[in-house]
C-alpha cells in the first residue's frame, strides 16, 4: 500500500478529521453538550481573564475537555468494534475513558470556578 506524503497526506488528514467532527456533532450527545458549554464559556474567558496566561488557561481547560471526550469516543468505538459481548477488559477500557473525561471536567470546573470567584469578588468591590 502506497503511503500518502506531502500535501496529499495533509489534505487527507483534514478530510478524516472532518468526518470525525461530523460524527461527534451528530451522534455524540456528551460532545455536543461540552461543545455548547465551550462555545458559551470561551467568549466569557476574554472578559474574566486579566492577562494572556489566564486567558490561555481558561481556553485550554475547555479544549482539554473536548480532546479527552474525543479520545474517549475513540476508545468506545474501538472496543465496540472488537465485539458487543461483555468482557471485563472492554468494560475497564470504557470505564477508564469515562474517568478521564470526568477528571478533565473537574479540572476545567476548578479553573473556571477559581476565575469566576475572583471576577465576582472584584466586581462587588
Amino acid at each position: 500500500m502506497k503511503k500518502n506524503t506531502g500535501i496529499t497526506r495533509v489534505l487527507l488528514a483534514f478530510k478524516h478529521s472532518g468526518k470525525g467532527f461530523k460524527f461527534l456533532i451528530t451522534q455524540e450527545a456528551a460532545f455536543q453538550q461540552e461543545l455548547i458549554l465551550a462555545a458559551v464559556l470561551a467568549p466569557l474567558s476574554f472578559v474574566i481573564s486579566q492577562n494572556l496566561s489566564e486567558l490561555l488557561l481558561l481556553l485550554m481547560s475547555l479544549a482539554l475537555v473536548l480532546i479527552v471526550e474525543i479520545l474517549n469516543t475513540a476508545i468506545e468505538a474501538t472496543v465496540d468494534r472488537v465485539g458487543q459481548e461483555y468482557h471485563e477488559l472492554s468494560g475497564l477500557a470504557k470505564d477508564l475513558g469515562s474517568m478521564a473525561v470526568l477528571v478533565s471536567l473537574l479540572f476545567a470546573a476548578g479553573v473556571w470556578i477559581t476565575f469566576l470567584w475572583r471576577y465576582g469578588s472584584t466586581a462587588i468591590n
